[in-house]
């Protein structure tokens, strides 16, 4: 009899349930957190000896409603300065060298990073504001990328996909069903990866990039704000490690409600989370940019950036492709405080440039 009862206890405990006055409450879960050191690094190899500027763009992760970000360090062997992009508003770190006389120029930064897993299904909330919508840049999430038109093609498509759908949620569901079940994650041969919508409609295949093209490229054709978000993806278990390259994800926008975050590419890699990702990401990441078709601050010679995560390097006013990039995570229990060696120049300039990013 003991046995039983204490088994019933750990159960009782295991569940978080408590009981009081002869009542039992199921105690809710909290959002998981994660904290950890981020370091970003690249370095511009082979410059031309007659190189008279390069210029160099770096992501520059900021604080919001899902990440705090501290910054520990920046090490550079020129100034740099902190910038925004002109219509997302995006961190960026700017160097600029002239004359370098040098071959190469290594620019690395660490940050602290406490992310909360950001969970959004508390559907029945969802009403009509009067005073109408506030998110500055709603219509912008309506309009067309470069690789994601809304035209006749992707209309049809999105009309087909939400057949017999009348409220948003019920059309973006069946659209976020519809990419998890007609495209696999494969990042075989060429074409993945620049989120191009036709190649994800023809090819049915790619990566987080290619999937979300579709599932945002649809929503807007109904009507659906929807929005691109990029940064790096760290391995579930805590520790240490490289992290290979870069993660992407969305949100869309259901009037009444706000944002509600989706990853589709990672619940056609798990299925066993596709209930999960429609309405979460998880704490196993961190966000560095939104957007597509970026112009830079200072705004650069070459095209927009179809996405921006990794450097963007100019020499001369020329897109220059020498450049690596390495990016490492390790896990915390405690906070450290920003470092400054003899032989590593903190940007002071850039710390204090920076309270007003972090404020917003």
């Amino acid at each position: 009899m003991v046995k039983g009862r204490l088994l019933l206890i750990v159960s009782v405990w295991a569940l978080g349930l408590f009981a009081s006055s002869g009542r039992v409450t199921i105690m809710a879960r909290g959002p998981a957190v994660r904290t950890f050191e981020f370091t970003y690094t690249a370095e511009v190899t082979n410059i031309p000896k007659e190189a008279k500027k390069v210029s160099i763009w770096l992501p520059y992760p900021t604080s919001d409603a899902h990440q705090e970000v501290t910054p520990l360090l920046i090490a550079a062997p020129y100034p740099t300065s902190l910038h925004r992009d002109p219509e997302y508003g995006n961190a960026i770190l700017f160097l600029s060298a002239a004359n370098p006389r040098r071959d190469s120029i290594r620019v690395d930064m660490k940050f602290l990073v406490t992310r909360r897993e950001y969970v959004r299904r508390d559907f029945s909330s969802v009403r009509v504001r009067v005073e109408g919508d506030t998110d500055p840049l709603l219509k912008r999430w309506l309009q067309p990328d470069r690789l994601v038109p809304v035209d006749d093609r992707i209309r049809a498509l999105a009309r087909d996909v939400t057949r017999g759908k009348t409220a948003d949620l019920e059309k973006v569901r069946a659209i976020y069903d519809y990419v998890v079940d007609n495209l696999t994650y494969d990042k075989s041969g060429t074409g993945w990866g620049r989120g191009d919508i036709y190649y994800a409609c023809d090819v049915k295949r790619g990566n987080c990039t290619d999937f979300h093209a579709l599932f945002i490229g649809l929503c807007r054709a109904v009507g659906i704000p929807a929005k691109f978000a990029i940064g790096f993806p760290l391995p579930p278990d805590r520790g240490q490690g490289e992290i290979a390259g870069y993660h992407c994800w969305a949100e869309f926008y259901l009037k009444g409600y706000g944002w509600v975050p989706v990853d589709a590419s990672e619940a056609n890699k798990h299925p066993e989370k596709r209930e999960y990702f429609f309405g979460a990401h998880d704490e196993n990441r961190v966000q560095f940019t939104i957007g597509r078709d970026i112009i830079l601050d200072p705004p650069q010679a070459g095209e927009p950036l179809n996405y921006f995560i990794y450097p963007y390097v100019e020499v001369d006013g020329k897109p220059f492709g020498h450049v690596r990039k390495h990016f490492f995570y390790k896990d915390v229990a405690v906070q450290p405080k920003p470092v400054q060696t003899g032989s590593e120049r903190i940007l002071h300039q850039v710390e204090r440039g920076l309270a007003p990013l972090m404020e917003e």
